[in-house]
């Protein structure tokens, strides 16, 4: 693991679910560029001091020379980190599992995916919410044909947290990195949860828009960076859409949510209700399909409890860290990756939600004109 150390509430997360399916074991980290506090990190977590480096660039040299060496590094650090280091391990021969966004710039994007493919490394990008069971599921139905050709596409990401009192002050602004445009990136709520919204559409619906209308706003006095987000979307097939994402929504905590409409039914999924999928056939009446009850491969392999055991956000992110573990296991066995962990989000993914943030912020500038997305 790279970054996560001192308490970071992410770095939990991901080594939670790295040792969820038994598939990983923490064996080396640089947990911080502070040696110090590298060193009491993975003291903290049981970690021998001669497999904890204070750089990233020194721990990837020296892991792809250990005939025991790392099979794949976690890469949990402020944005602006995200390219280098991942290049560093890729050029090492180690995969990489990455937190979104891929990079802040479309540049490095593109680079990362045309390293990630000459090395034939996997390169799992976190978009969380594709690992739940149900959102499996919607996709299988919206690929299976269940709901008919899409006609609309909505998708919210509401959080309230930048509306604190506290993150509203003119210190939180100027020290935190998420207001700054060299370590987040030149977009902020955009970056932060509009990807994930973007993503999760096009990952159950199944289609990327090629144009787009975007308004970025800020009102937060002093902020730097976008804290609010509107979007309106075409599609080749005709289909329109909305993405609106924010953290100045009052009393929202993470309220994810995306519906799609097709000509037979439409599906509505909540994240924080992850266990359930609404499906609304045409004149008919809602019907509520539960995780563990529906039958189909997608969402039964990425169930682990009965029925009525609700799981939830670290099952899904298990499931990412599951499937790039069969992945990894392929590739160097020389074998194709295995059909169901196809959809994992990967470097690609990371490329084109750079392409639609970069048409967004393009939009916006031009007073929210339309923009088209370049394949």
């Amino acid at each position: 693991m790279v970054g996560g150390g001192d308490g970071a509430f992410i770095g939990a997360v991901h080594r939670i679910a790295g040792r969820l399916d038994d598939c990983y074991e923490l064996v080396a980290a640089s947990l911080s560029s502070d040696p110090a506090k590298a060193a009491a990190s993975a003291a903290g977590l049981r970690l021998g001091s001669a497999r904890s480096y204070a750089d990233y660039n020194e721990m990837a040299r020296a892991e792809a020379a250990r005939p025991d060496g790392i099979d794949a590094v976690a890469i949990v650090t402020p944005n602006y980190l995200h390219a280098p280091m991942a290049t560093a391990f890729l050029e090492a021969g180690i995969h990489v599992i990455c937190d979104k966004p891929l990079a802040i710039s479309l540049a490095e994007g593109e680079a990362l995916a045309a390293l990630a493919r000459e090395r034939n490394k996997v390169f799992a990008l976190t978009h969380v919410y594709a690992g739940y069971p149900m959102v499996r599921h919607a996709r299988a139905m919206v690929a299976a044909g269940e709901i008919g050709e899409i006609r609309l596409v909505q998708v919210e990401y509401p959080q309230d947290w930048l509306a604190e009192a506290a993150n509203q002050s003119e210190d939180y602004q100027r020290n935190n990195w998420h207001n700054d445009p060299l370590r987040a990136g030149p977009n902020g709520c955009l970056g932060d949860i509009g990807s994930h919204a973007y993503h999760l559409a096009g990952y159950v619906s199944g289609m990327l828009p090629n144009e787009i209308l975007a308004e970025l706003h800020a009102f937060t006095p002093g902020r730097l960076l976008d804290d609010h987000v509107q979007v309106m979307l075409r599609y080749a097939n005709g289909a329109r859409g909305m993405l609106w994402s924010s953290q100045m929504a009052t009393g929202c905590e993470n309220g994810l949510r995306l519906r799609v409409y097709g000509t037979k039914a439409s599906l509505s999924f909540e994240q924080e209700n992850p266990n359930e999928l609404w499906l609304t056939p045409q004149g008919g009446c809602a019907q509520r399909l539960t995780r563990g009850r529906v039958r189909g491969v997608a969402a039964e392999a990425a169930t682990r409890v009965p029925s009525g055991h609700p799981e939830g956000y670290l099952e899904a992110f298990a499931q990412l860290y599951r499937d790039a573990a069969a992945q990894i296991h392929a590739i160097d066995a020389g074998r194709a990756k295995p059909e169901l962990t196809r959809g994992m989000p990967d470097v690609d993914d990371g490329v084109a939600g750079l392409k639609f943030m970069d048409a967004a912020m393009e939009s916006s500038r031009q007073g929210s004109r339309w923009i088209g997305i370049a394949e």
